[in-house]
C-alpha cells in the first residue's frame, strides 16, 4: 500500500486531470462568479477625452490669475459648443467635457462670481492640470486589462461594460453529482433512531460547491451495497464531477472503491497525509473525475475545501485553484502537532486567530461557530500566544 500522499502533491495531481470546459459568451450583467475564458481587452479608450475631475470653472492656464467672463457651460452629457478663449471662462462638473482650449480647472470654492464675472479667491490650480482627468487615464483602447481566469465580480463587470464589452466569454458551468452513502443514514425529517444519524453530508458539500458557480445534482442516502452504489454511478455518468461522501476507508462496509472498479474508474490516488481527511480518493473515468471524501462530516468538509473548490475553479479556468493562507497571530495556545499534518478548526477575528474547543471529526457544532482551518505541521511544537500561524479562512471558499 502507498504511503498517503502529502497535501500539495494530492493537489498537484488532482488539478492535473483537470480539463476547462467548453467556452461559451454570455451577457456582461450576467457573469457575476464566473472566470474570464480570455483575456479582457479594452475595445475603447477611457476617457475618451479630457474630462474635469471637479466641479469648478475651465479656463487657460495662461490667463492666471483673471479675472474672465462666464461665456457658458460644460456639464455631463451635455459639453460646451464652442472654444475658451482668452478671458474667458465655463462653468464645467464632475466628470465633463473639458472645453476646446481650456488646459486648466479652477474650484469653485477658490472663486467669486458675480453674474458672468469670475476672480479668483483662493490657491492658484498647481500643478494647472490637477483637477483633469486626461484622455486614456484609466486604460487607452488595445490594452489587456484582465487576464484569463480572472474571477468576475462587480468591479470586473464595470470594468467590462466600461471597455465596451457587451458579453464576456466564459466556461459552462460544471454539472456535480454528490452522491451519500451510509445504511445508517436516516432521511431529512424522518425519525432517527439511536443507530442512525441524519444525512447532512450532501447538503453541506452542495452548499459549499454553490460558492463556486456549478449545477448539482444531489443523490442522498444510498445503502451500503455494491447495487445500490453502481445504481447511483450510473445515474451520474454525464456529470464532470461525481463527489461520494462516505465508504473510503478500509471498513467491511467501505465500498467505494470496488464500485468505482465496477464503474470503469481508474484510480488515481488513495489517501493524503492530513487530519482531518486522510482517506480522500481520487479516481478517473474518461474525462470524469470522482473525488471519494470520508464520511465522517468535519473530514468531508475539510477535503472538499482543499480538493473539491479547486477543482471546480480549474474547470471554470481560474487562473488560480487552491486557497490562500493568511498569515495572523495566536490568541491563546496550540498544542504539538501529531504525526500528520492537521487543520485544526479556529476562530479568527481579522487580527488573531483562536483555538476551537473540540476536533473531534464527527463535532459538527464546533466546524459551525469555526470560520478557519489552522494550518498546523506534522511534529509541530507546541505554541503560545503570540505565535505567528497560518489560518486558511473559509469565508468565500477560502479565497480571501
Amino acid at each position: 500500500m502507498m504511503p498517503p500522499l502529502p497535501l500539495e502533491q494530492a493537489q498537484a495531481q488532482l488539478l492535473a486531470l483537470a480539463t476547462p470546459r467548453a467556452i461559451e459568451q454570455i451577457a456582461v450583467a450576467e457573469a457575476a462568479g464566473r472566470y474570464l475564458a480570455a483575456p479582457l481587452t479594452a475595445l475603447r479608450t477611457q476617457p475618451a477625452a479630457d474630462l474635469s475631475a471637479m466641479d469648478g470653472y475651465a479656463i487657460r492656464a495662461a490667463d492666471l490669475p483673471g479675472p474672465w467672463r462666464i461665456v457658458g457651460e460644460s456639464a455631463g452629457g451635455h459639453p460646451f459648443p464652442g472654444t475658451i478663449v482668452t478671458g474667458q471662462a465655463a462653468r464645467i462638473s464632475t466628470g465633463a467635457l473639458l472645453p476646446m482650449g481650456a488646459d486648466a480647472v479652477l474650484l469653485q470654492e477658490d472663486c467669486a462670481r458675480h453674474g458672468d464675472a469670475l476672480t479668483l479667491t483662493g490657491t492658484t490650480p498647481l500643478p494647472v492640470g490637477r483637477h483633469i482627468r486626461r484622455r486614456g487615464m484609466d486604460f487607452a483602447e488595445g490594452t489587456i486589462l484582465l487576464p484569463a481566469g480572472t474571477r468576475i465580480g462587480p468591479a470586473q463587470i464595470g470594468l467590462s461594460l466600461t471597455a465596451g464589452h457587451a458579453h464576456l466569454p466564459v466556461r459552462r458551468l460544471p454539472r456535480i453529482t454528490i452522491i451519500e452513502s451510509g445504511d445508517e443514514l436516516a432521511a431529512t425529517g424522518a425519525p432517527v433512531a439511536a443507530h442512525q444519524i441524519p444525512a447532512s453530508n450532501g447538503a453541506m458539500l452542495a452548499a459549499l460547491a454553490a460558492t463556486i458557480l456549478c449545477k448539482i445534482n444531489w443523490i442522498g442516502q444510498v445503502s451500503d451495497n455494491m447495487d445500490a452504489l453502481g445504481a447511483a454511478l450510473d445515474a451520474a455518468c454525464d456529470a464532470d464531477i461525481i463527489v461520494t461522501s462516505g465508504g473510503v476507508s478500509v471498513g467491511d462496509h467501505d465500498l467505494i472503491r470496488p464500485a468505482l472498479a465496477a464503474y470503469g474508474a481508474d484510480l488515481a490516488f488513495w489517501r493524503v497525509a492530513i487530519r482531518p481527511g486522510k482517506p480522500l480518493l481520487v479516481a478517473r473515468r474518461q474525462d470524469q473525475i470522482i473525488l471519494g471524501l470520508p464520511g465522517n462530516p468535519v473530514s468531508s468538509m475539510v477535503t472538499a475545501y482543499f480538493f473539491l473548490l479547486p477543482l471546480l475553479r480549474a474547470m471554470h479556468g481560474a487562473v488560480a485553484c487552491l486557497p490562500r493562507p493568511i498569515r495572523t497571530v495566536l490568541k491563546g495556545s496550540l498544542p504539538a502537532g501529531g504525526p500528520r499534518r492537521e487543520f485544526r478548526r479556529g476562530v479568527w477575528d481579522g487580527a488573531a486567530v483562536r483555538d476551537g474547543d473540540v476536533h473531534d471529526s464527527g463535532a459538527l457544532a464546533s466546524l459551525a461557530i469555526s470560520n478557519c482551518l489552522i494550518d498546523r505541521a506534522a511534529g509541530a511544537r507546541a505554541a503560545t500566544e503570540g505565535a505567528v500561524v497560518e489560518v486558511f479562512t473559509m469565508a468565500n471558499g477560502g479565497m480571501a
